[in-house]
């Protein structure tokens, strides 16, 4: 009995190993398959936009959470896509923080960031930009930040200006000319959108597409933006364009005017980039502090989330 209780054992425990060896080949494979979805890893970028810290009160506690946080993930850059701060004294509590990120730093100028008189030379200077517009390469891959807050002489109309004035355009131009490898645009304001975007929006688009098509592949793969404090991504003519929520808050669009509805959490965007053409986008969610009435306006949705999504984008043979 004791011979033949032996037997039985031995038998059971080959074939529990048997099973736990194919459940393990099997879990390999799963997450094998999941690699092969998402490719070897480019890089990685944190992105956050809006702070409008020189509008509320918060501004150095979500600066801190973000850097916090992207010095846990270490993205290979972080990347601040403008209404930051002005370039006053007052602010350097703002830059302190965000320069406490151990990794490189870019940022994008916006509207607001020249409130009260401040010059774009004002600003890069107190930022430690690299230029009010610019571009840099990273691991094949070229990027360029944009200036959409030039206005043209002849302007005289009130309000923030939004163009892109021919100097810029021909510098982009040219330098898109100058680069064979995929391409990522940051501009403050919505290339896509035309409720407050960039006046010269469809000129820009036309700008990409020519490009691509000179280049005979998907070159300009993705254009971001900020400014509308919105959540979405379009795609025209085989180029997306997404948008990156503020990291503040949503302007709540009330019968008589409008508010701001901010975010209990501050919100960002961290996107990682794969060798198989698949752009991930992992977003941060929060709710409002306050209930308001968002209203309805001709506009995408007021949401206080960043979603996320998973871009696919051609992969040059």
């Amino acid at each position: 009995m004791k011979r033949r209780s032996f037997l039985i054992k031995s038998i059971i425990g080959s074939i529990g190993m048997a099973v736990a060896d194919t459940l393990s080949v099997n879990a390999s494979s799963v997450e094998s398959g999941r690699m092969e979805k998402k490719g070897k890893a480019l890089f990685r970028i944190g992105i956050c936009t809006d702070l409008h810290q020189d509008l509320i009160t918060d501004g150095p506690a979500r600066v801190q959470s973000f850097i916090t946080e992207m010095n846990k993930l270490r993205p290979d850059f972080i990347i601040q896509m403008g209404d930051f701060c002005v370039p006053k004294p007052a602010n350097q509590p703002i830059m302190d923080i965000w320069n406490q990120f151990k990794g490189p730093k870019y940022h994008v100028i916006g509207n607001h960031d020249t409130d009260g008189g401040f010059t774009h030379d004002q600003v890069v200077e107190f930022w430690n930009a690299k230029g009010k517009y610019y571009s840099f390469d990273y691991n094949n891959y070229h990027f360029v930040i944009l200036n959409g807050n030039e206005r043209a002489p002849e302007n005289k109309l009130k309000g923030y200006p939004n163009s892109i004035l021919k100097e810029q355009h021909n510098w982009l131009k040219q330098d898109l000319d100058s680069t064979n490898l995929p391409v990522m645009v940051f501009c403050h304001q919505g290339i896509d959108n035309d409720l407050d975007g960039l006046k010269e929006g469809n000129q820009m688009r036309i700008l990409f597409e020519r490009a691509n098509k000179k280049a005979g592949f998907q070159k300009v793969q993705l254009v971001l933006s900020g400014h509308h404090h919105e959540d979405y991504h379009n795609v025209y003519n085989n180029i997306n364009y997404l948008q990156i929520n503020s990291i503040s808050y949503q302007f709540a669009h009330l019968k008589d005017g409008y508010d701001f509805a901010s975010t209990i959490d501050p919100i960002w965007a961290f996107i990682t980039v794969y060798d198989n053409g698949i752009i991930d986008v992992k977003g941060k969610r929060s709710s409002y502090k306050n209930e308001k009435e968002t209203g309805e306006y001709d506009g995408y949705p007021t949401v206080p989330f960043i979603s996320d999504r998973e871009i696919k984008v051609e992969v040059r043979e």
